[in-house]
């Protein structure tokens, strides 16, 4: 301890006399290291980005800071002429702030600890995994918390990470030591929005009694994200804390949970402790989040893992993981071709005639627990039961009351129109990616400001997966309603199409309901100016889909180009529902 940081002293009298604090800054740097993975700081710091600056500043004001980025450099020639080969060298560096001089006030440079030459260009798969992965080698100790940038930690829960760490050594099941602690979090960002506060109180109830029942008793929990504490020495061993593949490694945090739980770890979670947290805010951000959550689990459900898992766990354990994972998305899924089924049924019987002649039927036309049973269903689809484990975790913190309270306000703010919108947005992109795989990462921004949004980008955001499916439901009903005769003038028929007309209604207006400023005059004479530009643009290489909407169509169908076999014969068969409305209508 005494040579620990010799760099940083100046003279042989501060060796001496080192303070008090300096001897307890030493011990803490020897047991505890921070790392920031920042791949892009080379480059920002070549250009004289900003960021550089405030990314040194940093450093220097924590001098135990460290970061840790991936350095390009071209290679020259060997005749040494100004020339450069081609060739590009690839280095993981880390870097700290050099210590500042007795005699100097301000110095604003950073000196490199380590720079270690990589076979390879470092970011191959999913940046974030690879960011993770090639930083890891940089950090000390046996236990490595994972925290992201929009994560938000506390003095008072810093001092029980002593405790936390002392969970590595207590065989939680009786069996096994564990290889990632669970924490909980701490969401501070829903007072911002109303679209917020159900996104927050969404997620408390998952990273409270979500995963809480999830690690005990179902053994089922795995990795959601940070701010995990992994066992360093465990997951090193067994390639890193996150698995890069592109494409199916879509949602790298789930990956390594998995393969931990493969390769027999042990996954805990303790609320003791928490971290803070900050969501999207606004409709756009949120639908950009669920959709590549959507699309990681579609690329699950395909991956080897989950296979694996699925074969090795006893029954009752591989049904909770199956639930708690890639079987919501699947269930939503489900959720929503049942109404298709339900209404283009519908319009078989009324174009066909069927329905008449089954009207005329005592045991079908007094059935009246068919009919409770069709109106019952508007509760599930409406989203009561999203807002259940809400209601619950509430009440077990704050009060039943306080829950109840807190309920109906959510109501109030029309959060079952935000859940009906958010069950097509997870339907379409899971579907999706079953179909036709190509996953990609969406990047969502975070942004803290709640902005207006323009109806051109709405547009391009929503219309295939929630205005021309609702649009197609839209007609379904009213055909039903014009030709058919089993339910016309009874309040069957309102119970019954009242949860499908009020999803219909979300679907189509739910993005211009929660935008600010949506029905301001002037912002939608900007909107319609900006569509129409956007709509009359011509498309082609190098125009992006925010200008043009030949290029938005073409970015829209490139899924296609990729897909199996398979996925062209299902849409083809998708497609083909169309055909009925021409059939029926016209013959």
């Amino acid at each position: 301890m005494e040579g620990y940081k010799a760099i940083e002293l100046n003279t042989e009298d501060s060796k001496e006399n080192r303070s008090l604090k300096a001897q307890c800054e030493a011990v803490a740097d020897m047991k505890f290291t921070y790392v920031v993975s920042c791949q892009q700081y080379g480059i920002q710091k070549r250009s004289g980005s900003e960021r550089a600056q405030d990314i040194l500043r940093l450093m220097t004001k924590y001098p135990s800071l460290r970061v840790a980025y991936i350095d390009e450099i071209e290679q020259r020639s060997e005749d040494r002429s100004k020339k450069l080969n081609g060739k590009v060298n690839y280095f993981s560096v880390l870097v700290r702030a050099v210590p500042k001089s007795i005699d100097s006030s301000e110095q604003n440079l950073d000196q490199e600890i380590y720079r270690i030459k990589l076979p390879g260009p470092a970011i191959l798969g999913e940046g974030k995994p690879e960011n993770q992965n090639h930083a890891i080698i940089f950090t000390r100790g046996e236990g490595l918390q994972t925290i992201d940038m929009n994560q938000d930690n506390y003095m008072e829960e810093a001092l029980k990470m002593r405790n936390l760490l002392q969970e590595f050594l207590k065989k939680h099941d009786g069996v096994r030591y564990p290889t990632i602690l669970g924490l909980r979090e701490h969401i501070f960002t829903g007072s911002v929005s109303s679209l917020a506060w159900f996104m927050s109180n969404q997620e408390t109830s998952f990273v409270t009694i979500g995963q809480r029942l999830l690690a005990n008793p179902l053994k089922v929990r795995f990795h959601y994200g940070h701010p995990d504490v992994f066992d360093r020495l465990f997951h090193l061993t067994r390639g890193g804390v996150s698995k890069a593949s592109r494409v199916i490694n879509l949602s790298e945090d789930i990956f390594a949970g998995f393969s931990s739980t493969l390769r027999e770890g042990n996954v805990t979670h303790h609320e003791y402790i928490q971290v803070g947290k900050g969501r999207d805010v606004g409709l756009n951000q949120i639908s950009m989040f669920e959709a590549k959550i959507a699309n990681g689990n579609g690329e699950q459900t395909l991956s080897r893992d989950i296979y694996r898992l699925g074969h090795r766990f006893d029954f009752f354990r591989m049904l909770s993981c199956y639930f708690t994972t890639v079987g919501f998305y699947f269930s939503t899924l489900v959720t929503v071709l049942t109404v298709y089924v339900f209404l283009y049924g519908r319009l078989y019987l009324v174009l066909s005639g069927l329905e008449q002649e089954l009207s005329q039927e005592p045991a079908i036309r007094d059935n009246k627990p068919l009919q409770v049973a069709l109106a019952s269903q508007s509760f599930v689809q409406i989203g009561f039961l999203m807002a259940l484990p809400m209601l619950m975790e509430i009440g077990l913190e704050r009060g039943f009351r306080t829950a109840l309270s807190e309920f109906i306000l959510m109501q109030l703010q029309l959060a079952p129109v935000f859940f009906t919108f958010s069950l097509g947005t997870k339907t379409h992109y899971y579907g999706r990616t079953l179909l036709h795989g190509g996953a990609k990462y969406r990047p969502t921004g975070r942004g803290f400001v709640v902005f207006h949004a323009k109806f051109a980008e709405n547009y391009r955001l929503y219309s295939r997966s929630h205005f021309v499916k609702g649009i197609e439901m839209m007609i379904l009903l009213i055909v039903y309603q014009i030709c058919g005769h089993t339910y016309r003038s009874t309040v069957a028929y309102v119970l019954i199409t009242a949860s499908l007309w009020f999803m219909v209604g979300t679907w189509l207006f739910a993005p211009f309901l929660f935008n600010p400023s949506g029905f301001e005059w002037q912002k939608i004479v900007d909107d319609w100016t900006d569509w129409n530009k956007w709509i009359n643009n011509r498309g082609g290489i190098g125009v992006p889909s925010e200008k043009s909407w030949e290029s938005w169509w073409e970015e829209e169908q490139e899924h296609l180009q990729y897909s199996g076999k398979r996925g062209i014969i299902a849409e083809i068969l998708l497609a083909l529902r169309f055909f009925i409305y021409q059939y029926g209508l016209v013959y």
